[in-house]
């Protein structure tokens, strides 16, 4: 989480959340370092059994956790100045949204039969909400790691994984699939990783070419209709399964559908069902055929997947929005971009970008340009690093 106030900015969170429960607790806690996350390419494909390609990223979120004994847990966001007490014999949803990602976690750990005594939590991040970056899986699988630290529950990385996406499915109700979480855990620096969301076999994929940077360019617009068309997309996407199940027989999800199969079959689903379902399966071929480029170092051809990618979601997929559009556009026309496309759930949020080193400039100047509420943005422009996945720092870390 981000503050809009700059005397709380000027302290990098690694300071601030640990000087903060140290004040309010009386101890240093686990510290704890989440992760946000970029995804290069494979845009809704996850909850169909595809192929993603993310990376954990050099924005996070930062844990201090401590233990009491009392049957209680107690939330602080440091970034909002706001803060909940919960029994946890009666965890039930908060009218604070923010507090229900770490609630759900805390009912999940709970309802996996760890015995959870009390703990106090403080929480706060670099990560920008709403920008496509995972802010929400970085605080679930943060806390779940953290707990798991601080109780020596012994929770292997894929239950970590695992339960922070049913604390989001069941507590929160925003039916995400295992992705973001996933990335949040098992990230590597210097690479991204291929994932079979239907096997759950990954496979780091070199990503540290020195004269390439990931730029994040933010609409500003937060993103206030992905989460209600994100479960309608699901639903579409199930609907054109059944569909085909119909006529074919043997599919299990959209990854067992071709492009070619669709086209034979076009006329068993309605339009847009159709359209959902094509864009799916280009981007899992889009999505393979991205990890040869990088493979080959072929970054320009990558990048032009990228392109393709935003089409697909823009027109089949329909859950990119005007601004979007407008910024991959500006994209486009700058010598030095080889890609870029919107990230995330869609209808706001940030487009990520493939950009030459020596022309990130070029992009700022050209989007603060074409794009007037740039120009009235605190933060618009984000560039990126990919990093490692969750871990526990010491605490001498948060001193530096």
């Amino acid at each position: 989480m981000s503050s809009d106030t700059n005397s709380i900015e000027s302290v990098h969170p690694l300071s601030r959340v640990p000087a903060q429960f140290r004040r309010e607790f009386g101890a240093a806690g686990v510290l704890v370092r989440s992760p946000g996350r970029v995804n290069l390419i494979g845009e809704h494909t996850d909850y169909n059994g595809g192929f993603v390609l993310p990376g954990a990223v050099d924005r996070a979120i930062y844990f201090s956790v401590g233990a009491r004994d009392d049957g209680v847990c107690e939330l602080a966001a440091a970034d909002v100045g706001e803060r909940v007490r919960v029994p946890l014999a009666s965890v039930t949803t908060s009218d604070k949204g923010w507090a229900n990602y770490l609630l759900g976690v805390v009912d999940e750990m709970q309802k996996a039969g760890n015995s959870v005594p009390g703990f106090n939590c403080v929480f706060g991040g670099d990560v920008p909400i709403g920008a496509g970056l995972s802010s929400s899986a970085a605080i679930e699988a943060g806390l779940a790691f953290a707990l798991n630290e601080l109780f020596a529950f012994g929770m292997q990385p894929w239950e970590l994984v695992k339960l922070a996406q049913r604390a989001e499915n069941r507590f929160v109700g925003v039916q995400c699939g295992i992705m973001d979480q996933f990335a949040n855990i098992f990230g590597r620096p210097d690479a991204v990783l291929r994932l079979d969301c239907r096997s759950l076999e990954f496979a780091a994929i070199p990503f540290s070419d020195r004269n390439l940077r990931i730029v994040l360019c933010d609409t500003g617009v937060r993103r206030a209709l992905a989460s209600s068309e994100y479960n309608i997309r699901r639903k579409q996407c199930q609907q054109g399964v059944e569909a085909l199940q119909k006529q074919v027989g043997d599919i299990e999800s959209l990854r067992d559908v071709s492009v070619a199969l669709l086209e034979e079959y076009r006329t068993a689903l309605d339009p847009v069902t159709w359209r959902r379902c094509v864009y799916v399966a280009r981007e899992n071929e889009r999505v393979l055929a991205g990890c040869d480029d990088l493979a080959r170092s072929d970054f320009t051809s990558f990048g032009r997947k990228l392109f393709a990618s935003h089409e697909g979601l823009r027109d089949d997929y329909e859950v990119s929005c005007t601004e979007l559009d407008r910024l991959v556009e500006i994209a486009a026309g700058v010598s030095g971009v080889l890609g870029a496309r919107m990230m995330g759930a869609g209808f706001g949020g940030c487009t990520i970008n493939l950009v030459k080193s020596e022309a990130v400039d070029a992009l700022r100047e050209a989007v603060e340009q074409g794009y007037p509420p740039a120009r009235e943005q605190r933060s618009f422009f984000h560039v990126i690093r990919i990093e490692g996945g969750t871990s526990r720092l010491e605490s001498t870390d948060a001193d530096q």
